[in-house]
């Protein structure tokens, strides 16, 4: 299966992140891509550096526009769309939800993101209630997509609540970058992490991982904080966590990657995990902590 993933730089203005969507789309299916994976919440900025309930003006609900626009490339061009979506459920009801829309248009799955993070520059909680929708695949024409959402791949236990209901491989839309005074050596290690833990998941579940991350500098609304630096560096990986692609840290690109689904069976052969999982001994992951 031939996949791509959509790095963007984002603007203020909406129509232009859906053109420069709308462009990648293109690209990539000009490229043959089968699966196309959109970063978290492409259509603004990223909007959590501040708590603003004006904010909130942005949520659009789950047939929106930014779901129509995804509906209509989908169904132009034939292709399984994975997008992002701040989604006004109801009135003070908002989620940061992921959808999927199959070849002929259809919205065919959401998933809404469960882990919440609550960070200077990523004050997620106060826009978005965690989501409701448990860790179950979605299927598609071109597979089961186990479809989390950035703070989400920090936890093994998601992907591989995922990985046991069936899921063929792991998607994540992500929103993550540097703080711009942070010095270089903490900023290598932050991005070497980020690339790691989601490798871990791969090689766990013995499933490829496609990680779509947003990349430019974006300022804090209410200049309190210096602005985010999104590191791009989109990537996809096999299962037993190589590396099949990679974006820069500093640009917009449309990443490209053939995926072998058949290796996940032969890799699970050498490595059984699963079978050798010891689910009478895990009661205590239940606990928040063990005193």
């Amino acid at each position: 299966m031939r996949a791509a993933l959509i790095q963007q730089a984002n603007t203020a203005e909406k129509e232009a992140n859906y053109a420069r969507t709308t462009e990648g789309i293109e690209q990539a299916v000009s490229q043959g891509a089968e699966l196309i994976l959109l970063q978290e919440l492409h259509a603004n900025l990223y909007f959590c550096q501040n708590e603003d309930p004006n904010t909130f003006d942005l949520a659009e609900p789950l047939h929106g526009p930014t779901v129509q626009l995804l509906s209509e490339q989908a169904k132009r061009h034939g292709v399984v769309i994975v997008g992002s979506i701040f989604e006004r459920r109801a009135a003070g009801l908002y989620h940061n939800t992921a959808v999927v829309l199959e070849r002929d248009g259809t919205l065919t799955g959401i998933y809404r993101k469960m882990h919440i993070p609550d960070d200077p520059g990523y004050y997620e909680k106060f826009y978005f209630t965690p989501g409701d929708t448990g860790f179950h695949p979605i299927d598609t024409s071109i597979g089961r997509l186990g479809v989390l959402v950035c703070w989400d791949q920090w936890y093994p236990e998601a992907a591989r609540m995922m990985a046991l209901a069936g899921a063929e491989l792991l998607l994540y839309p992500t929103a993550i970058g540097w703080h711009p005074e942070e010095p270089e050596d903490e900023q290598k290690r932050q991005l070497e992490a980020w690339r790691t833990m989601q490798r871990s998941h791969a090689v766990a579940n013995g499933l490829p991982v496609l990680a779509c991350n947003r990349v430019g500098a974006e300022p804090d609304p209410s200049g309190v904080l210096a602005g985010a630096h999104f590191w791009g560096s989109s990537f996809v990986c096999g299962p037993q966590g190589e590396l099949i692609a990679e974006a820069p840290s500093n640009a917009s690109c449309v990443l490209v990657a053939d995926i072998d689904l058949s290796r996940s069976e032969q890799v699970r052969r050498m490595w059984p995990f699963f079978r050798d999982r010891r689910i009478d001994a895990y009661a205590d992951l239940l606990k928040r902590y063990r005193d």
